[in-house]
């Protein structure tokens, strides 16, 4: 799916969300029309579902999934992920993404993109065990 595919109206739909998040201590509200201003985001298929991040497309060849949690109605997924696109350090290079789905379409939108810091997978699985 491409951005380029989609009507003008269904454009202006997603232009009107606002999405949350906390990007390099910059935080809080922006509508996805800033995103469509300022950047150069596609989709991308995640798990056979199509996917908007708040991203330059140019990264998407730098993001890996990690996780994915989706909604028992699948209306929405919480995402982890690892955007190695401007530091390598995996430490510093996670994102948690919460995305809806926009009513009437088959895609899902970010409304929600936070840093976070990658847990080594290892770490958390120990942890697990011991509870």
């Amino acid at each position: 799916m491409k951005l380029t595919q989609l009507s003008q109206t269904t454009l202006s739909k997603i232009k009107a969300v606002r999405w949350d998040r906390i990007i390099e201590k910059h935080e809080g509200p922006e509508t996805w029309e800033s995103v469509f201003r300022y950047s150069d985001p596609e989709f991308m298929e995640i798990e056979g579902r199509w996917v908007l991040l708040p991203v330059e497309s140019s990264s998407h060849a730098n993001i890996t999934i990690l996780r994915t949690i989706w909604s028992e109605n699948g209306n929405s997924v919480t995402l982890f992920l690892k955007d190695t696109t401007y530091d390598d350090d995996p430490f510093f290079s996670g994102f948690l993404a919460v995305c809806d789905r926009l009513v009437g379409e088959d895609f899902y939108l970010a409304v929600v993109y936070h840093e976070w810091f990658v847990i080594d997978n290892a770490l958390t699985a120990k942890t697990q065990t011991e509870l």
